[in-house]
């Protein structure tokens, strides 16, 4: 029977051209390698290289089993560093949905520092604002989902990354309120009943999704005028240019200074605060990359948020 043993002795023969020169390249007696080259003979009943020639020419059916050999055991050793690497954390996929907007404001510069370390990572970003990204992390379809859903009776893992304040974005001089420039309201903060009349731009997604409604005005039961956009830019020009309020995370807003003219004031007098999370299939976590890679976001957003 053919074995693995016998196509690397195959290809060491052609590479030395004569009996001793390989069983000393194998760490072999010479009498074990002719006899082990006799047996692999007798299986197949036909000669794989003439005795007399020096240095060896293969016959047919030794060329036959040294193309084979040249075709397989590349492949193996391939296959035998892959395992390694995978085994030491040092190769795999990383596939990541995102259920949230601003994620992509830090993630994408994150993205770019982890695969400096990580080269032999197969990295790619899923946008998920459509669908189900747990799901697809329980269908093994996602590795790694940042969302601030985390669900409960799961068998999936939920890792704190960090937690901020959701602010209230108003106009410059924002009529029927008493509001100062520079990025503070002189009314402390907002009751969802203030948002009664207003316009409030949001994002395209189910609002049980947005911490605005869920935390502030779903309980109050208010219900303001809503317009959507996908972009956070156009969210925020719609407000400098008087067309409704928006609901966006402290830490962005600090980011944009572009936009820091405009007022803003918390939603409560608390405020509302919400936990991104990095989810995981059971035992995942472990993995070497995947745990450096929800260390970097930790790092870099609670140094952002504080």
């Amino acid at each position: 029977m053919l074995e693995i043993k016998h196509l690397k002795t195959l290809q060491a023969l052609a590479v030395h051209g004569n009996l001793v020169k390989t069983a000393d390249a194998l760490f072999m007696t010479q009498s074990a390698l002719s006899h082990q080259i006799k047996q692999l003979e007798q299986s197949y009943e036909l000669t794989l290289f003439e005795r007399k020639s020096n240095p060896l020419v293969f016959t047919p059916g030794g060329k036959v089993l040294l193309n084979l050999a040249d075709e397989i055991l590349p492949k193996l050793q391939q296959t035998e560093r892959t395992l390694k690497q995978l085994a030491s954390g040092e190769q795999g996929r990383l596939w990541i949905g995102v259920e949230c907007h601003t994620c992509f404001e830090w993630l994408l510069p994150l993205l770019r520092q982890f695969q400096n370390q990580w080269p032999n990572i197969d990295v790619d970003l899923i946008s998920s604002l459509s669908k189900s990204a747990l799901h697809g992390l329980e269908q093994e379809q996602l590795d790694l989902v940042i969302t601030s859903d985390p669900l409960q009776q799961s068998e999936l893992e939920f890792h704190p990354l960090f937690s901020y304040e959701i602010q209230l974005v108003l106009p410059p001089n924002h009529p029927g309120r008493s509001v100062a420039q520079g990025g503070e309201s002189q009314q402390a903060w907002w009751s969802p009943e203030d948002l009664q009349d207003e316009t409030l731009i949001v994002y395209p997604v189910a609002e049980e999704k947005l911490d605005v409604f869920r935390q502030f005005l779903n309980p109050a039961q208010v219900r303001p005028a809503l317009r959507q956009t996908e972009m956070t830019l156009m969210m925020l020009h719609w407000v400098e240019s008087g067309r409704g309020v928006c609901a966006l995370p402290k830490w962005l807003l600090d980011s944009l200074t572009e936009f820091a003219h405009l007022p803003r004031v918390r939603l409560g007098p608390n405020g509302i605060w919400s936990t991104l999370y990095a989810a995981t299939r059971r035992g995942t976590s472990q993995m070497p990359y995947v745990q450096d890679f929800i260390e970097r976001i930790q790092q870099r957003m609670t140094k952002s948020v504080e």
